[in-house]
């Protein structure tokens, strides 16, 4: 099998643990770690298959998970997202290049506000009480899918 099958390969996988993890996150309003561990280990062979130098790329995207570890951290512990919304959004950083993911946040936030909006009409249409508990990871997942949807019509080789 040649890189790029493998690669597109990659992508797969990283696209049928992106749905897991929407439809848990909606059913059950969790995203289990092993999944967000299973999607972190798979980018270095992502990296290693796809031909990143240590440096600046593989470390650049440790540097991403990093940063975005420690802003969406921050956002769990005002109580703003879940952890495992955190998780899942540190394991897709080490997938993309920053640009790239800078795209999907802009999308995520989009398919977030979008989300929220429908779960407020459905709570006013069934009158429930209590707070909306929006499953962040449909839109996290969804932003990811699209993301790899963009990148899989580009060649292997521009994706970095």
């Amino acid at each position: 099998m040649d890189s790029e099958t493998f690669i597109y390969l990659l992508w797969g996988g990283l696209a049928i643990a992106l749905i897991v993890a929407a439809i848990t996150d909606l059913t059950n309003r969790h995203i289990s770690n092993w999944l967000n561990l299973a999607i972190a280990l798979a980018a270095p062979i992502f990296w290693l298959v796809s031909g990143m130098t240590v440096w600046p790329e593989m470390i650049g995207q440790i540097a991403l998970a990093a940063i975005i570890f420690t802003i969406f951290a921050g956002m769990f512990a005002i109580g703003a997202m879940g952890g495992g919304d955190v998780k899942l959004l540190t394991a897709l950083a080490l997938w993309m290049h920053w640009l790239t993911f800078l795209e999907l946040l802009v999308i995520m936030s989009i398919a977030g506000g979008l989300l929220t909006l429908l779960m407020m009409i459905s709570k006013q249409i069934r009158k429930t009480e209590g707070p909306i508990k929006v499953p962040y990871g449909v839109a996290i997942a969804f932003s990811g899918l699209w993301m790899i949807w963009g990148i899989a019509g580009q060649s292997s080789q521009t994706i970095f």
